[in-house]
């Protein structure tokens, strides 16, 4: 489809799919964006409307089988990402998916097992934006030697934390039917800090379901099943440790998310203050009297350019690296061994370590 217009069509049109995957599509040369199902035909046509999306569809169902449309961008909560992927690639569609991946491993693995089925469609996975813009420079520096061996990371991510409040109204992401294994948002700084460090091997959890009830989208009261407080320790593949702790009940006076990597020869720091703004990383090495700031080149400043590589992936002209099945698949499995690690009490070894 080197020269060809390429028709995509839009299954659930959410916050993120508004932010950035309608205008970032949109940007594209040679790009139509064609229609969008919702939940509903009338949610459907608000959003054809509102967007400029063209058809409004029934149901997605209508969208992966219309000979028309090339490729799909998924937009719905986890608990449809697998089905609608599997029955698009079926219908030779082109598959971006909103994170999370899926429910749990197993549906990932489906996934990634259908798109190897179908090497000539291109599949990929929204990736975390959080370190974009500094990402490559930390892994150039990481992969140089600045801190040497790792001895241990620890990673405290408390973005969005407030005071616990059962009066809050429940979100898809405290609800075990819509998201799964997934816990808050700690598959997706897993999978930040694969890049820098690599995978786990094994791991032990330690959760909390801090706020137990939260208020229905009906009004009635809701039984919470997912924590809203987590700790992990993970053993590295490579060698060395990971502390990672993930919250959003620890208040308004938490500092900022927070990376500390510890090595042999030198230690590094990631602090993030929101999407919205360039994380600030600094380091110091043996022998030095204090950290500084570490500038990023601009030639190695990362940014936004999801829908860009996979228009450009469809075309031939790239792959798609952030973020494939096969590394999205990895961040499914270890959010699977850290439900059986907090359920059972017990230390959980990953698929292949």
């Amino acid at each position: 489809m080197a020269n060809e217009t390429i028709k995509v069509g839009f299954i659930g049109a959410g916050a993120n799919t508004a932010l950035r995957h309608i205008p970032g599509l949109r940007a594209q040369q040679g790009v139509e964006l064609v229609g969008v199902a919702n939940r509903s035909i009338e949610s459907s046509r608000t959003a054809a409307d509102k967007y400029e999306l063209g058809e409004a569809y029934p149901t997605w169902l209508d969208i992966v089988e219309d000979p028309e449309v090339d490729a799909v961008c998924i937009g719905t909560w986890p608990y449809m990402h697998s089905t609608i992927t599997l029955t698009a690639l079926d219908n030779g569609k082109h598959v971006l998916c909103e994170a999370r991946m899926a429910m749990n491993g197993s549906e990932a693995r489906d996934m990634l097992a259908a798109s190897i089925a179908n090497p000539d469609l291109i599949t990929q996975i929204v990736p975390p934006p959080h370190l974009m813009a500094c990402e490559q420079h930390l892994i150039d520096l990481i992969t140089d030697g600045y801190v040497g061996e790792i001895v241990n990371v620890h990673a405290r991510v408390t973005d969005g934390s407030a005071f616990p409040d059962s009066d809050t109204e429940s979100h898809w992401r405290h609800m075990r039917e819509l998201s799964g294994n997934n816990v808050m948002t700690t598959g997706i700084w897993y999978e930040n800090l694969m890049r820098l460090v690599g995978t786990a091997s094994s791991v032990s959890a330690n959760a909390q379901i801090v706020v137990p009830h939260r208020r229905g989208w009906d009004g009635n009261r809701q039984q919470m099943t997912i924590p809203d407080q987590i700790d992990i320790i993970y053993a590295l593949s490579g060698g060395g440790s990971v502390n990672l702790s993930v919250t959003t009940v620890s208040g308004s006076f938490v500092p900022p998310t927070e990376i500390w990597i510890y090595g042999t020869e030198g230690t590094l720091r990631i602090q993030t203050r929101g999407l919205d703004n360039d994380p600030v990383v600094s380091g110091g090495r043996k022998g030095d009297d204090k950290m500084t700031e570490i500038e990023v080149p601009d030639e190695k400043r990362g940014s936004w350019r999801v829908e860009e590589e996979f228009i450009n992936a469809i075309r031939g002209t790239e792959p798609v690296t952030r973020s494939n099945f096969a590394d999205s698949v990895k961040y499914m499995e270890f959010t699977d061994a850290i439900q059986e690690s907090w359920q059972t009490g017990k230390r959980v070894y990953l698929p292949g370590s």
